[in-house]
């Protein structure tokens, strides 16, 4: 297969090294893997809301889980670079980008949304992060999408609109949108670290090392006071049963933050950044399903279609990119 193919499929090529045959099509397996991995992802909103009602602080929410998923994937995070730290010494800056956008200010946006918004809506202003990466790459790189692109974003903006209920008489929180927003740009920056890093840095090492770098990160801004840290051992509600907080906080940490972004590496890794962010658009739906589920929050109609607009619109401007390659 040639190197344009290869690049069309979403995999990064290296000239310079043999490319590894195994990685040339992403095959059911491992969209099967990224399927699993937005799944996980999905159940963040509704454990989060859980102790958020009890009383935790979004800074503290999001601190203990990344923290408690580094301490979960630390073991065999040494374990995998055992014997080659300096391939992280080589790799330190994607790994930083990684920690602080893709891991700590990702999740906090979401969040402090989660606060002003249903996880629904939150999510769906999340996962924006396609046309971002569409629109940052076209100002990047000067070069104007393909038309279907073009239509795509057209389609996710009239998508947008309908999720914010505009023409509605709803009451939508400005704060939460801009969160949403914000939670969309470091979802952006987490598809580009994921799918592009190069093969020697082990997905395991990208996950474990950049989980340390954003719980320290959240950590120095809660000591310095920048971040409110508001925790309690008061029991929280989820599923309509009354739970200790260890129980939404430790299925946080390790479902839907461990195992959500470990195995969410590993499919990017194969099916390169494009064909990722497309498959981890059905976290919306998973989200709104276990938000449903477990916390009896259903959009309305309205913003139902909008979401399906927004996710419409991404596969046209992900068509579109592919064509232009």
């Amino acid at each position: 297969m040639t190197t344009d193919a290869l690049t069309a499929r979403g995999v990064p090529v290296d000239l310079e090294a043999p490319v590894d045959v195994r990685r040339v099509g992403p095959g059911v397996g491992t969209v099967g893997l990224a399927l699993v991995s937005a799944a996980a992802f999905s159940t963040s909103g509704s454990f989060a809301t859980a102790l958020l009602k009890a009383g935790w602080s979004p800074g503290a929410a999001v601190t203990a889980r990344i923290g408690l998923a580094a301490a979960v994937l630390m073991p065999p995070t040494v374990w995998s670079l055992w014997g080659k730290w300096h391939i992280v010494r080589h790799k330190i800056l994607p790994i930083l980008i990684y920690g602080l956008t893709g891991i700590a200010g990702c999740q906090l946006a979401f969040f402090y949304a989660v606060q002003h918004l249903s996880v629904g809506v939150a999510l769906m202003l999340e996962y924006l992060s396609p046309v971002l990466l569409v629109l940052g790459f076209w100002a990047w790189n000067r070069r104007r999408p393909a038309t279907p692109t073009i239509i795509g974003t057209v389609v996710c903006i009239g998508g947008l609109a309908l999720v914010l209920n505009v023409f509605g008489d709803a009451h939508l929180s400005l704060t939460g949108v801009l969160w949403g927003l914000g939670a969309a740009l470091g979802s952006a920056g987490y598809f580009v670290i994921a799918g592009r890093a190069d093969d020697d840095l082990p997905p395991l090492a990208l996950s474990g090392v950049g989980m340390a770098v954003g719980a320290v990160f959240l950590g120095v801004l809660g000591v310095i006071g920048v971040l409110p840290m508001q925790a309690t051992t008061d029991e929280t509600t989820f599923a309509g049963r009354q739970l200790p907080f260890w129980v939404p906080l430790v299925a946080l940490a390790v479902i839907a933050t461990a195992f959500a972004y470990l195995t969410g590496v590993v499919a990017a890794r194969g099916l390169g950044q494009t064909v990722a962010s497309f498959v981890a658009l059905s976290e919306v739906m998973f989200s709104v399903f276990f938000a449903w589920l477990f916390l009896g929050q259903m959009p309305l109609v309205i913003q139902l279609l909008g979401g399906l607009l927004i996710v419409g619109g991404v596969v046209l401007v992900r068509l579109g990119e592919l064509r232009r390659l």
